[in-house]
């Protein structure tokens, strides 16, 4: 078993089923040696999780889980196409929401992803970031997010 993938289990998590493409492109696209992927969404076991605003319907504490889930669900995307021992490291992070006007915590629930992908990468996970809030999400998720890594 991988040593990232037992990072995982030491917090008692494990990588959810990779969702597929909701349109004609692809989850992980590799130019040279850096993976793209697509955004990732709160999904879980095909069920779609976290639907909402920010704020609103859904809690500060809510979109911090939602954002931990889109960041197994990255994990999920490059295991399946590359596999995590194939990574040389994660170079940066784009995070979505949606929120209610007066809702501002945004580096807290983003910071589940990023405190997520350090417990599990370690310094492979370090990464700059950067937030946006948008109008509205597909589907009407609360969160939504997307990086890139370099490979081996």
């Amino acid at each position: 078993m991988s040593n990232l993938l037992e990072n995982l289990k030491k917090l008692n998590l494990s990588l959810p089923k990779p969702s597929t493409p909701g349109g004609a492109y692809q989850s992980v696209n590799i130019r040279g040696k850096i993976a793209y992927l697509a955004i990732q969404f709160p999904i879980e076991n095909e069920a779609f999780k976290f639907q909402g605003r920010l704020g609103a319907e859904i809690s500060t504490e809510e979109g911090l889980r939602a954002m931990e889930l889109c960041t197994l669900n990255v994990l999920a995307q490059i295991n399946a196409k590359v596999g995590l021992d194939n990574i040389e490291g994660l170079n940066h992070i784009d995070a979505y929401f949606q929120a209610a006007p007066e809702w501002d915590d945004s580096p807290k629930i983003v910071d589940g992803a990023s405190k997520l992908f350090l417990a599990v990468l370690g310094k492979k996970g370090l990464h700059s970031r950067a937030i946006f809030g948008v109008e509205r999400l597909p589907r009407n998720f609360c969160v939504g997010l997307t990086c890139s890594f370099t490979l081996k």
